[in-house]
């Protein structure tokens, strides 16, 4: 009788979930009547973006079982320079750890930050947030877990805190940033509204969601059980192997950040900077070359689950692009706002364009299927153009904190250990705050853009 209840109450396992999200996208498109819209090629951005008032229902294309079952490998090979990513960061991480030098590090920063915690927090979450809306670091976190569960450990704190502090505030920042190239710029470009416009506007929604954030688990996030030898923090001693290991970390770090925000680095790049870095810490770190060959090759036993959920994540968005499902699914959302007050329409814009993300769970990917109908749309109903943008640009980031089709979101909760139901039940009344700060954003400018 307790196995039967045990097993009742259990959650399903992250590829659980995932598989039968995919069966679901299949079994849909025998539901959703077939439909495109008309596209061309945007010159500026080089993407190819839709012709408004161009959707048109074609023959009905429902995906069969072999379809289905093709689309798990397909999605991951699809992804496969993620979890190259995903396996050479990892990997060198696991190697930093095992030399000892990232709990040195930690418990060095701890003891610093020993009478100002709350700072220590701020400042993981301002720089992680300023990553996220300078280029939406959201991947190159799952190599990082190793950090954020120490850190946990250390000062004592929910590990759901921690990854909130960290990868959350990089959603957060991608999300209220007027930078993102992968969201809020593609967004401006194709709605043609000047990236300088109203940009003291959209920085103090950016301070004020990152601030409310990591407030939010900086007080909240702390373990209420303590024992007495927890609250003891002791000065620790770095060695100068161990402090070369953490500058070559921290430079790598740095590197990868200027790579991808000022060289336009891929994922390639960013992955043998570390597998370089990791190998030269496992043999200044004493781990011997084998010894270092091992350490990488457990890394990776530990990675290679968090690379295949992304995969699976993107074999759903493969099933409903066969089908010809997404442009119907968009069109049935965004038609119907056409009739509706200024005021009404532009929470149904919002809340929309959030619905829209679960089967587009890519945020440069929905700004090209959404932004050439949104646009014409705030036209119509005779709104600014910004409030296209940020209808679009909130809502569609921050709900890759929450939706489960977001395989990046999975993979970061199974490199943690952490259930996607726990992160969920701790995270929803933040999430929902900020949530609403967006949308009180988008109402205060309907007023200000008026």
């Amino acid at each position: 009788k307790n196995e039967f209840r045990s097993m009742k109450l259990s959650f399903p396992h992250p590829i659980i979930i995932l598989l039968s999200f995919i069966f679901m996208a299949g079994l849909s498109t025998f539901f959703i009547q077939s439909g495109k819209f008309d596209r061309v090629l945007d010159e500026k951005t080089g993407r190819e973006v839709v012709v408004p008032g161009s959707f048109k229902e074609i023959e009905d294309v429902n995906v069969g079982l072999g379809d289905i079952l093709l689309s798990i490998p397909a999605g991951i090979i699809a992804r496969a320079d993620v979890l190259v990513l995903i396996l050479l960061l990892g990997g060198a991480f696991f190697v930093i750890e095992k030399t000892g030098a990232l709990q040195l590090g930690i418990e060095s920063l701890i003891y610093t930050f020993r009478n100002r915690p709350y700072l220590l927090f701020y400042l993981l979450g301002l720089l992680c947030s300023i990553c996220g809306g300078i280029f939406y670091m959201s991947e190159e976190f799952i190599g990082l877990i190793p950090i954020f569960v120490l850190l946990a450990r250390r000062t004592h704190y929910d590990l759901r805190a921690i990854l909130a502090i960290g990868f959350g505030s990089a959603a957060i920042g991608a999300a209220f940033s007027p930078f993102n190239p992968f969201g809020s710029l593609i967004a401006m470009n194709i709605a043609k509204v000047d990236p300088t416009a109203e940009i003291l506007f959209r920085m103090f929604f950016f301070v004020l969601a990152v601030f409310v954030w990591i407030t939010y688990h900086a007080k909240f996030g702390k373990l209420k059980i303590e024992t007495t030898s927890s609250i003891e923090i002791q000065k620790v001693t770095i060695s100068i192997r161990h402090r070369m290991i953490l500058t070559l970390t921290s430079i790598g770090i740095g590197l990868m950040i200027w790579g991808v925000a000022v060289q336009g680095w891929d994922y390639n790049q960013m992955g043998i900077i570390f597998f370089v870095i990791g190998f030269i810490s496992g043999l200044v770190g004493g781990l011997s070359l084998n010894g270092t060959a091992r350490s990488f090759s457990a890394g990776f036993s530990e990675m290679i689950f968090a690379g295949v959920i992304i995969g699976l994540a993107q074999s759903i968005y493969l099933i409903l692009e066969q089908g010809m499902a997404i442009d119907p699914i968009i069109h049935g959302l965004l038609q119907p706002l056409e009739q509706l007050p200024n005021q009404i329409a532009v929470v149904g814009l919002y809340l929309s364009q959030a619905l829209i993300h679960i089967p587009v769970p890519s945020t440069s990917g929905q700004a090209v299927l959404t932004m050439p109908l949104v646009t014409p749309l705030t036209d119509l109903l005779g709104m600014s153009r910004e409030i296209a943008v940020l209808t679009y640009q909130y809502p569609s980031t921050l709900m890759d904190l929450m939706t489960p089709t977001n395989g990046t979101i999975l993979a970061v909760l199974a490199a943690a250990n952490i259930k996607f139901n726990n992160w969920v039940a701790y995270v929803w009344k933040s999430w929902l705050l900020i949530f609403s700060i967006g949308l009180l954003a988008v109402i205060i400018a309907l007023f200000w853009t008026a």
